[in-house]
């Protein structure tokens, strides 16, 4: 069975796609049951290796490729191949972001798999970082920001539009001097050397949401 995301707005596919974990199999046996690939890695030989795999206590096996428009033509028809002869043992999501990106394939795959479409339009920016961080949601806040760094923005670029953000959603003064410290600390990690940027920013975020909570 192919299964084929559609859209931009990944916290929805995220919840989407957690929830379709939780119907498979329970926690114990998932890092059996589950792969999640990206395209512009994958090879052809990788997945066919990944399909043969049997289940572990499932009746099912999930494989998520995600930016399934980057993937190559091999593996493209292959997977055409594979989809037209079914996969009982195996749901194969295809996680694209718009269908006008790669009409060819997706035209031809959407009539072999079954659809889930979501917004195209989902506006992706460190706005929506901060939202989660507010929000005191680190896992959504994460994705967000591994998204961003995928998508090409740069960590001082993030670093700005945080404090930016988070500078206004607040008038309690105190909160304010402990995100700029926070901020602040951050910046200094990236530009000395001493953490990566994408550990760096990721260790931010959780440490923002959890001062989030020490404030009423």
């Amino acid at each position: 069975m192919v299964y084929l995301f559609i859209g931009e707005d990944i916290l929805s596919k995220n919840i989407k796609i957690n929830q379709l974990r939780q119907e498979l199999f329970a926690k114990d046996i998932e890092q059996f049951n589950l792969d999640i690939l990206y395209a512009k890695d994958l090879t052809l030989t990788s997945l066919q290796e990944r399909l043969l795999c049997l289940p572990v206590k499932a009746q099912k096996r999930l494989i998520i490729i995600k930016d399934a428009q980057n993937l190559k033509e091999d593996i493209r028809a292959f997977i055409l191949k594979v989809a037209k002869n079914s996969l009982p043992k195996v749901i194969l999501l295809l996680d694209i972001e718009r269908k006008d990106r790669d009409g060819e394939f997706i035209n031809r795959i959407q009539e072999l798999a079954k659809i889930f479409q979501f917004r195209e339009s989902a506006h992706l920016d460190t706005f929506a970082l901060s939202r989660q961080i507010e929000l005191r949601k680190p896992d959504y806040a994460l994705r967000l920001l591994n998204q961003l760094l995928r998508n090409g923005e740069r960590p001082e670029r993030i670093l700005g539009g945080l404090r930016y953000s988070l500078e206004r959603n607040t008038n309690n003064l105190l909160e304010i001097n402990q995100r700029l410290k926070l901020l602040l600390n951050c910046d200094l990690d990236i530009k000395t050397g001493r953490l990566k940027p994408n550990f760096a920013l990721e260790r931010l975020v959780i440490r923002l949401c959890c001062l989030k909570k020490s404030f009423g």
